[in-house]
């Protein structure tokens, strides 16, 4: 298991991922992906998935952010149900979680960060509860210098939506084979009001490969 709180650079300006209108207050989600049509391209977006892009220079300074929007399962950026990916544990379907090639910035070598998720509000019934999210992961085509997280952030919307907390697990050097993972966050009064999200992220440029398999996702009360 790797459970880590890590302020990476080329991610530092996610206090601009700002989101659409979010559920109100946290509920207890799990998915094995096996129940959506797997060519329906509105299927994500239907179980309540967003997505929103960075992009930085190849100098890590950021240029501009773009999004949120619903979920694709087209293939062709952010994410996509594939088949086939998994063992008797993952079934048939899995999440496939990879950069935005529709970004044309990719061929100028800009960096370009494309994030996944699902968004709460924090209510004040949450306060004083441990908040789990385990997943299991495995590497797919992950090329040259492409990265890959999976986080649970916070982020204030009252204060022109500051990043609260970022808590990450490394996704870029994991194996081939799947493996479990989980994060976990406490909720204190300080975070009521504030959206919630737990998801995975792809950093990558030059249309490099950046894909990383995900499945059995459950976010829940410890």
């Amino acid at each position: 298991m790797r459970n880590r709180a890590t302020a990476l650079i080329a991610v530092a300006v996610l206090v601009c991922l700002v989101p659409a209108a979010s559920q109100a207050q946290l509920v207890e989600y799990s998915q094995d992906f096996e129940s959506m049509i797997q060519t329906d391209t509105g299927a994500l977006a239907a179980d309540g998935w967003l997505v929103f892009g960075n992009v930085y220079s190849p100098e890590l300074v950021f240029l501009y952010p773009y999004g949120p929007f619903p979920a694709p399962n087209d293939g062709f950026g952010f994410c996509q149900i594939d088949l086939l990916q998994g063992g008797d544990e993952q079934g048939i379907q899995q999440l496939s979680v990879f950069s935005d090639y529709n970004n044309v910035d990719h061929a100028v070598g800009n960096l370009i960060e494309s994030n996944t998720f699902q968004e709460w509000t924090v209510g004040p019934d949450d306060v004083g509860y441990i908040w789990s999210f385990e997943f299991q992961a495995k590497r797919g085509n992950l090329e040259g210098g492409s990265t890959a997280i999976a986080f649970i952030k916070t982020l204030d919307q009252a204060n022109g939506y500051a990043l609260t907390n970022f808590i990450t697990a490394d996704m870029t050097a994991i194996p081939t084979t799947w493996s479990g993972d989980s994060l976990a966050i406490t909720i204190d009064a300080s975070l009521e009001g504030q959206l919630l999200q737990i998801g995975f992220s792809n950093t990558a440029t030059n249309y490099d490969g950046s894909g990383i398999f995900y499945d059995n996702i459950h976010f829940h009360i410890m």
